[in-house]
């Protein structure tokens, strides 16, 4: 249902002048309230004026009538018709005078005050009362006084006019007047608006200066004490940032300088241990091959070459322990994502599926780099309440794929320091690979990543 226009402009205009408005439309109602018992009170005095008037006039008749009655009947009747000639209008009544045969033969002439004006028809209907003619005889004619209230009508409407125009005066002085105070009196107001504007755009150093109005004092202070929570809580948040940062460059040069060293190591028993091996149990095999006519010396070099075959057998073994496998990279990315949903309370579903065998170390450091990357970018970004993450591997195509429910897309490429390296870092990164990275925004909302990195670099043990 539409409201109307009246009060939609009422609810869009300023508190001063909605104030106003209020205060006029009280200060109005008591105007009418005046103007009520005013308008009884002069209903009856136009009342008790108009029938005490016509008391007057009909005893003063009553006196000429008896003095016309010493008079002869043939000069009673124009002596009569000359006396109310001669009286014209009697107050507040018509006087008339009507001979044997009922014929009207004088009749008083309006009445000379304010001649030509009348008040209007439904306030008279207000103000006139209704009160009956007086009848006189005299000799043969009829004097009929008619009361008539139209001139004490007429002064009651002006004198309401001339107070309507005086109440209208005040109203608009007591409107403009209100507005004024309102005005004065708010304007720190203003003072507060701009404050937390600015503390809105994240000036959190704005504050309020102190008021002498003691409401406003007391919101000076309180809004000073939330904003020196407030930087203390971004200062704090700051800090953990960093420190978040610091840790997580740490664990990631941690974790580079353990996986350069387990290379090192799985070279150094790849170089030096695993071809001495090689070499011992070659010659194992040949002298098996040479001394098949000489029992003794053939069974021991079968025991060498079997020996040196278990001690290849445990270097492989061992260096497959040195190196990232499909199940420690699990591990891995189900530690990480783990840590990460206590750490910052957004559910998180994952599925992980990779193969039993073995996958190149570098893919598998690749793999966890960029899901750290992209639930970094969430919390960073996202403004989500859940995220998918789905790792799936097989013999040709190893893929990631992280979908969330938030902003979607317009999420900067964050190339700042301590920031991470971003979306273009990951791009980067999968590229380096030999992957392929999209991203998508679905129609329903959020944002998804899926990067698609070939497994063709498999580190074999020979």
């Amino acid at each position: 249902m539409k409201r109307p226009l009246a009060f939609l402009s009422l609810g869009q205009a300023g508190l001063h002048t909605r104030v106003g408005l209020v205060l006029c439309a009280l200060a109005a109602s008591l105007l009418l309230v005046l103007g009520g018992l005013w308008l009884h009170a002069t209903r009856n005095a136009v009342h008790e004026e108009v029938e005490a008037a016509t008391r007057v006039s009909e005893q003063w008749l009553r006196v000429v009538v008896g003095e016309l009655q010493a008079l002869p009947p043939d000069v009673r009747g124009e002596r009569l018709l000359a006396v109310a000639a001669g009286i014209g209008r009697v107050r507040a009544n018509v006087l008339e005078v009507r001979d044997a045969d009922g014929q009207l033969r004088h009749v008083s002439p309006p009445s000379a005050y304010k001649a030509g004006r009348e008040a209007p028809a439904w306030f008279a209907d207000l103000l006139s009362s209704r009160l009956p003619a007086r009848h006189l005889n005299a000799g043969g004619f009829q004097l009929s006084l008619l009361p008539d209230s139209s001139r004490a009508v007429l002064d009651a409407w002006d004198e309401l006019l001339g107070m309507a125009g005086w109440a209208l005066l005040f109203l608009t002085a007591l409107f403009a007047g209100t507005r004024q105070a309102l005005g004065r009196a708010l304007r720190p107001l203003d003072q507060v608006m701009r404050a937390l504007d600015r503390t809105g755009r994240g000036r959190f150093d704005t504050r309020l200066p102190h008021f002498d109005s003691s409401e406003l004092g007391r919101l000076a202070r309180a809004f000073n004490g939330m904003a020196d929570r407030l930087k203390a809580a971004v200062d704090d948040n700051v800090r953990l940032e960093t420190a978040r940062e610091v840790a997580e460059q740490m664990r990631s040069r941690l974790e580079d300088e353990r996986r350069a060293e387990r290379e090192s190591v799985a070279r150094e028993l790849h170089d030096e241990l695993a071809q001495g091996i090689t070499a011992v149990r070659a010659l194992g095999g040949a002298i098996v091959q040479r001394t098949t006519e000489q029992p003794a010396l053939h069974g021991h070099a079968q025991s060498i070459v079997a020996v040196t075959g278990e001690m290849q057998d445990g270097v492989r073994r061992i260096l497959h322990r040195l190196r990232a496998d499909a199940a420690g990279l699990a591990e891995r990315l189900a530690q990480c994502t783990e840590a990460w949903g206590r750490q910052h309370g957004i559910a998180l579903e994952s599925r992980i599926s990779v193969p039993e065998d073995g996958i190149d170390d570098e893919l598998a450091q690749g793999v966890l780099r960029i899901v750290q990357e992209g639930l970094t970018n969430v919390v960073r970004h996202a403004q989500a309440s859940r995220v998918e993450l789905t790792v799936q591997a097989d013999e040709a195509e190893l893929s990631v794929r992280l979908a969330d429910n938030g902003c979607g897309a317009g999420r900067g490429l964050s190339g700042q320091a301590g920031c991470g390296l971003g979306l273009q870092g990951m791009r980067e990164r999968v590229a380096l690979l030999g992957g392929h990275l999209e991203f998508t925004s679905p129609a329903a909302g959020g944002f998804v990543f899926e990067a698609r990195l070939p497994v063709n670099a498999r580190r074999v043990v020979s």
